[in-house]
C-alpha cells in the first residue's frame, strides 16, 4: 500500500543531498533535552551555562553508543553482513539504551573532571531525557521501522488514515509501537518533572526514570518485530530493560535513604 506524501522518509532534496525527516526529528529531541536541562539545573542552583558544554560531549557520546549497541549488538547479523551501513545513522537505527550507557558514561567523566555533583545533574538530565525519546520515536515512524507485529482488525479501525498507511508493511498493518513508546515516554516525563519539581532526595528522579522508562519498554518490545533475542526466547531489550529497571530501585532505595532533599532555587 502506498502510504502518504508526509509520511516520505526524505523531507526535501538539495541536489544529491537528503534531508530525512528522522535526521530532524532525532536534532528536535537533542534541542528539547538541552534546553530542559538549562531550566531544570537553573532551579537547582547549577551553573546552566555548563549545559551545552557537556552537550557538545555527551550528545556525540550518547549517539555512538546508541548506534554500537544497535548495530553490534542487538543488530550484528544483519550489520556483519552490510558493514558499510553502520556510519549510516540517517537511515534509522539507535537503539536507547546504548544512548544512555555512552552519553552517561561521558557525562560521568565530564563531572569528574569539572568537580560537579553528578547526581544532581542526573537529576536535571532525566526529565529532558525522557521527553526527547518521546519525540524520537516519531522519526521511527518515517522511517517505518520500530513496529510490532501483525495489528487486530479492532485496532485498525480505530487507526486514523494516516497511521495506518504508515503502518502497513508488505501490505499487513502493524501495531504502532513507536507510537505506544512515545506516549508512555510522554507520560513518564510528565511524573518525572513533577517528581523533581517537588524537592525529592538527590539521585532519585534519574533513578525513576530508569524504572519508568525500562518498565514500558519491557512491555512494549514484546509485540516488536525487529527484537533480537539473547537466551533462547528471551529479547535482548526487555533483559537490558530488567536489569537497568532493578538498578533504579536500588538506587532509588539508597538515595532515598542517604540523601537530604534539595532545595528549589529561584528562578
Amino acid at each position: 500500500m502506498q502510504i502518504l506524501a508526509f509520511v516520505n522518509p526524505v523531507l526535501f532534496k538539495l541536489g544529491p543531498l537528503e534531508v530525512r525527516w528522522y535526521g530532524l526529528i532525532v536534532v528536535s529531541a537533542i534541542l528539547t533535552a538541552i534546553w530542559v536541562t538549562e531550566r531544570n539545573a537553573k532551579s537547582r542552583g547549577l551553573d546552566a551555562e555548563l549545559v551545552p558544554d557537556l552537550a557538545l560531549w555527551v550528545v556525540p557520546a550518547g549517539i555512538i553508543g546508541a548506534r554500537l549497541y544497535e548495530c553490534l549488538i542487538l543488530q550484528w547479523p544483519y550489520y556483519s553482513q552490510h558493514l558499510i551501513e553502520i556510519p549510516q545513522i540517517w537511515l534509522g537505527g539507535l537503539a536507547i539504551h546504548g544512548g544512555v550507557l555512552g552519553g552517561g558514561l561521558a557525562a560521568a567523566i565530564i563531572m569528574l573532571r569539572r568537580k560537579q555533583p553528578f547526581w544532581a545533574w542526573a537529576d536535571c538530565i532525566a526529565p529532558g531525557l525522557i521527553l526527547a525519546q518521546a519525540i524520537g520515536r516519531w522519526g521511527n515512524f518515517f522511517n517505518q521501522e520500530a513496529y510490532g507485529s501483525a495489528a487486530p482488525d479492532w485496532l485498525i479501525n480505530l487507526m486514523p488514515g494516516w497511521l495506518k498507511d504508515g503502518m502497513t508493511i508488505s501490505g499487513t498493518v502493524m501495531h504502532p509501537t513507536f507510537l505506544y513508546e512515545s506516549v508512555w515516554n510522554l507520560l513518564v516525563a510528565v511524573v518525572l518533572m513533577a517528581y523533581f519539581r517537588r524537592n525529592r532526595a538527590r539521585g532519585t528522579t534519574f533513578a525513576l526514570y530508569l524504572i519508568l522508562y525500562d518498565l514500558g519498554r519491557f512491555v512494549i518490545e514484546s509485540i516488536r518485530e525487529d527484537s533480537s533475542f539473547i537466551f533462547g526466547t528471551i529479547r535482548t531489550a526487555q533483559f537490558t530493560a530488567v536489569v537497568l529497571a532493578l538498578i533504579g530501585v536500588v538506587l532509588f532505595a539508597f538515595f532515598a535513604r542517604r540523601s537530604k532533599p534539595v532545595q528549589e532555587q529561584p528562578e
